[in-house]
């Protein structure tokens, strides 16, 4: 993104637009974090007051602060067999302590489009839902 409105308003909107796409879009999340924070700090600046003169940025494409992320979590259904019949099975990060029995690893995408269908459920002690960026409350 090379250049950016100055006014409020529309920053607002292309920083709504960015935090809708980040969770919708894992596998350009990184890029689109990064493209959030560029619009944030624009934001903070229009919101200070006008625009001082300093030193000119010779790479547009560079942002300043980039570190890396965090390593992607991983995820792992548990399915519980019981007498009567099996529950709900349960998605986990990967290191959770909560685990029971054997659990099966599986890709982000296979664990969000697993917590949309009413039997799976989110375990409430790790909370892979709010790591996939999944608001189930």
């Amino acid at each position: 993104m090379s250049l950016l409105p100055p006014d409020p308003s529309r920053l607002r909107a292309i920083l709504d637009h960015l935090d809708r796409q980040i969770t919708e879009n894992e596998t350009v999340g990184i890029y689109l974090r990064l493209q959030r924070d560029a619009v944030r700090e624009a934001l903070a600046r229009t919101d200070r007051g006008p625009r001082q003169r300093g030193p000119r940025v010779k790479d547009a494409t560079t942002l300043p602060g980039f570190a890396l992320p965090p390593p992607k979590a991983g995820y792992v259904v548990q399915q519980k067999r019981t007498p009567n019949g099996p529950e709900p099975a349960l998605i986990h990060l990967t290191g959770c302590t909560m685990t029971e029995g054997t659990v099966h690893p599986v890709r982000a995408d296979e664990a969000r489009a697993a917590l949309t269908d009413p039997n799976v459920t989110a375990c409430h002690f790790c909370r892979p839902d709010s790591e996939l960026g999944i608001d189930l409350a």
